[in-house]
């Protein structure tokens, strides 16, 4: 699986692809990840690349053509490497917005399955022209995707996101299967509350213990458990 991020600020994602299951992915060569800024395609000999919006407004607006040119640099990428020239089928264009479709573990699923090369465009400031949605819309079948109901300062977490859930979806990325079924979205990726040794634990005078079905070794009645939290 290979990830193309459209971003105006790569360093953001050097601490969290560096790290546990994702850094071994790579190191593994089950994921490949590669970052095109926007101001690497500007024609102003200073990178700018935003400008006022039509018809006012608070902010800027990333302009369309470095964008465009960017994602252009992706996808000539991947037809030099697709000898097979299966570049519209295998290649997927995300473009993360509030109102988009809603991501979630079903959606990357269907995304690991169907896609080898996916392309993230992260937005900043007031967005991005639209104009480059038109331009990708018809040819790569253009998304919105939305990460939850709220508005963030950019697109590089809702990139981190989509990139740590898809790739949990290729094989081999994961050590056991089992993890890879139980997980949900979130810090807590099991389904159900999880518990590890000591058995009891003790604070401010208090003691809690393991559910004792967990220590009872009868495994139905600990997947009937496992169920009612789900």
């Amino acid at each position: 699986m290979n990830f193309y991020i459209i971003t105006l600020f790569p360093q953001a994602f050097e601490s969290y692809i560096g790290e546990s299951i994702i850094s071994r992915a790579i190191e593994d060569k089950k994921i490949k990840i590669a970052f095109y800024n926007p101001r690497d395609f500007s024609d102003n000999k200073f990178r700018h690349i935003d400008q006022k919006p039509y018809s006012g407004g608070p902010g800027m607006v990333i302009q369309a053509e470095p964008v465009i040119k960017a994602v252009e640099k992706v996808l000539k990428t991947i037809e030099v490497r697709d000898k097979k020239k299966k570049l519209k089928s295998k290649t997927k264009i995300v473009w993360f917005s509030p109102g988009g479709k809603q991501f979630d573990t079903e959606y990357a699923k269907k995304m690991a399955q169907k896609f080898t090369d996916i392309i993230l465009i992260c937005g900043r400031y007031e967005g991005i022209d639209s104009r480059v949605k038109k331009v990708f819309k018809t040819r790569f079948g253009l998304e919105d995707i939305s990460v939850g109901p709220y508005v963030l300062t950019g697109g590089e977490l809702p990139a981190m996101v989509v990139l740590d859930c898809i790739s949990r979806q290729v094989e081999g990325v994961l050590g056991n299967f089992n993890s890879l079924e139980e997980s949900r979205s979130g810090a807590q990726t099991a389904s159900h509350d999880v518990y590890t040794r000591p058995e009891i634990i003790e604070h401010k005078g208090k003691k809690y213990r393991v559910p004792k079905v967990l220590l009872s070794g009868d495994h139905k009645k600990i997947e009937a458990w496992k169920s009612k939290r789900k």
